[in-house]
């Protein structure tokens, strides 16, 4: 089932707004969570009341926020979760049948996309319009799934809270980590992604957006 260009360009129109800008990853996160609605039999975007359907991203940025728009899957909502493995994919859950589908571009969908958008200037635009144009099957490549991690862990449970041995911090949503009896926060339990540093030495964040999918 290919999307209807009306129902396309709308979701294209929500992601904009998000950046200001469309790029190519947006259009595939929007692609991506309309097949998946469409694998799993699933209404998309999802009803806002609605927390049925799950999406867990394999990479953050542009990419993400069209998998938003189009399954209405957000983090405040618990309903996205990134797991950071750099990838353009995405698998969906539906909480009620436990079905997964993961969902990623074809290999080929670059070379694809230009063929399809011989009057872009450039690669990038190319990418932008033949992205919106391919049919599923010559974009994306759906792979049914099954999570190696409870579905019940990671909904988790309302109210659900622990403090961390160590740092003496609170814990939600179960994902604590016990060690010979011992519960410990992640950072405790292994390396954390942050260190305390003196309050003299400066910090730096770097952050950029990749303007090609």
């Amino acid at each position: 089932m290919e999307p209807a260009s009306a129902a396309l360009a709308a979701l294209l129109d929500q992601t904009t707004a998000l950046h200001r800008h469309l790029c190519p990853r947006q259009v595939l996160g929007v692609r991506l969570g309309l097949l998946a609605g469409a694998c799993l039999g699933l209404v998309v975007p999802q009803p806002f009341e609605s927390k049925r359907l799950i999406a867990i991203v394999e990479t953050d940025g542009c990419f993400a926020d069209g998998v938003s728009a189009a399954a209405n899957c957000w983090t405040g909502r618990r309903t996205l979760r990134v797991e950071d493995y750099g990838k353009v994919a995405a698998t969906f859950i539906d909480t009620f049948s436990g079905r997964a589908v993961r969902i990623h571009p074809h290999p080929e969908a670059r070379e694809r996309a230009r063929a399809l958008a011989p009057e872009a200037p450039n690669r990038w635009q190319a990418q932008l319009l033949g992205y919106q144009r391919l049919p599923n099957a010559e974009l994306l490549v759906v792979t049914p799934v099954a999570l190696t991690l409870s579905l019940e862990k990671l909904v988790s449970r309302a109210g659900y809270r622990v403090t961390c041995a160590r740092c003496n911090e609170e814990v939600i949503n179960e994902r604590e980590v016990v060690r010979d009896g011992v519960t410990l926060c992640r950072a405790c339990a292994d390396a954390a992604y942050y260190r305390a540093i003196d309050v003299r030495e400066p910090a730096r964040v770097d952050a950029h957006c990749d303007s090609e999918a």
